[in-house]
């Protein structure tokens, strides 16, 4: 880093009030004469290593300023850390954009956002998109920053293009088995390292070739674009109704027609909370975080072997954020954040299970039950007439061979109740 008078850099820098400020800079840090002034007039910088070794060239950077690294882990030790500094004027150095996967989405749920104060820079998805050519409007971007690879697989679908902020030099490796076990084991994957830095560089292999890549080999910082084939295999349909052989089950499963009917009536919208209650197989709750990046499921579940394949299923279909709560309802139901939708696809009979379950909802909230017994569909009545609501019976057939011929099969006849507080 220079140590010459530094040029503006045109960031506004005034900490305006803010408890901290959180200050973006590149690869290659150029800072501007504000930047320099509030690195230099902070008490405490935390970031980093690599953020705090960099400012170490600053000229009149006082001898009592603290600098911290970000401890680990770092979402259960960062109150206490801003703790032990309260009341002093804290800079916080992020890397680019501190709002993309950056530490200041981390600070302003913590604080607040009027006690955060953000300077951003060039975000490496803007460098990456540069790189390669890449608008925003025909690219997505997929964050593997504190989350579980298996993210990647819902967004899979012929000629895709995806740009992934990974979690460090295993992820090319672990993008290219998940791509491959998904059928996508051709897709073109470039690796951007280094970038807004004198040594960017590009390297592009197959999904499958980057399996084989050892992780030495691989730079720390980088992005990855994946574009996937024309012919690839498709099962990124966003829209409730996936086939049912994409789920592995014991027969405990919402079959496709009547899981599609169900989410049509629980309205999946982002950022909102499921529970699947006796969820069998998970297919309802993982329709409903594959409709939307941000939706949440909680499925409860009380035979253990089932619980595990939900799990399973979960992370097949690239949603391995799912909760499993295994245990039965209602008492499995004690302490779970509030949901916006309930399914009760299993044990709506149970003493005290279709009360606690409306009881949950607050006003606006969902609820869809699915009964094929006499009993289930008699308490359904009941609770149509008490309520309101919608009651449904629904009959599915299905072609199956009859000797030479071709016959219709039908299946259980469903009743379904959904009704909004």
């Amino acid at each position: 880093m220079s140590t010459a008078t530094p040029p503006s850099s045109g960031r506004s820098v005034e900490p305006q009030g803010a408890v901290i400020t959180v200050l973006g800079v590149g690869a290659e840090p150029a800072l501007g004469r504000g930047e320099v002034a509030l690195i230099a007039g902070a008490e405490v910088v935390l970031g980093g290593r690599r953020h705090l070794a960099a400012i170490e060239s600053i000229k009149g950077l006082s001898p009592t300023q603290q600098r911290v690294s970000w401890p680990t882990p770092l979402a259960e030790n960062l109150p206490a850390l801003l703790g032990d500094h309260a009341g002093k004027q804290i800079v916080a150095l992020a890397s680019g954009d501190p709002l993309v996967s950056g530490i200041g989405t981390t600070l302003i749920r913590l604080l607040g956002p009027e006690a955060v104060r953000i300077v951003p820079a060039v975000s490496s998805i803007s460098l990456a998109r540069a790189a390669i050519g890449w608008s925003a409007e025909e690219s997505e971007i997929v964050t593997l920053v504190g989350r579980d690879v298996d993210a990647v697989r819902r967004e899979l679908a012929p000629r895709r293009r995806l740009l992934v902020l990974t979690s460090g030099p295993a992820s090319p490796s672990e993008i290219g088995t998940v791509l491959s076990s998904s059928g996508h084991g051709d897709a073109e994957v470039t690796l951007l390292s280094d970038l807004g830095t004198r040594d960017h560089a590009r390297l592009t292999r197959s999904a499958e070739a980057w399996t084989r890549v050892p992780v030495k080999e691989v730079p720390a910082l980088h992005v990855l674009a994946i574009e996937t084939a024309a012919g690839a295999p498709y099962l990124s349909a966003w829209v409730a109704g996936l086939p049912d052989d994409a789920f592995e089950n014991d027969g405990q499963l919402t079959k496709r027609d009547l899981r599609a009917s169900a989410l049509a009536r629980l309205a999946p919208s982002p950022g909102q909370h499921l529970w699947d209650v006796g969820a069998g197989a998970g297919s309802v709750g993982i329709e409903w975080m594959r409709s939307h990046p941000t939706c949440r499921t909680t499925a409860v579940e009380g035979n253990a072997e089932r619980a595990a394949r939900v799990a399973r299923n979960a992370h097949r279909l690239g949603v391995p954020a799912l909760r499993v709560v295994e245990g039965r309802a209602p008492d499995a139901l004690a302490g779970l954040a509030t949901p916006d939708a309930i399914f009760i696809g299993g044990g709506a009979t149970r003493p005290g299970v279709l009360d606690a379950c409306r009881e949950a909802l607050a006003p606006g909230g969902r609820l869809v039950v699915h009964g094929v017994t006499l009993e289930t569909e008699l308490l359904l009545a009941n609770a149509y007439r008490s309520f309101g609501g919608e009651l449904t019976r629904i009959a599915v057939e299905t072609t199956a061979p009859v000797g030479t011929f071709t016959g219709w099969t039908p299946g259980r006849t469903v009743t379904q109740w959904a009704w909004r507080r």
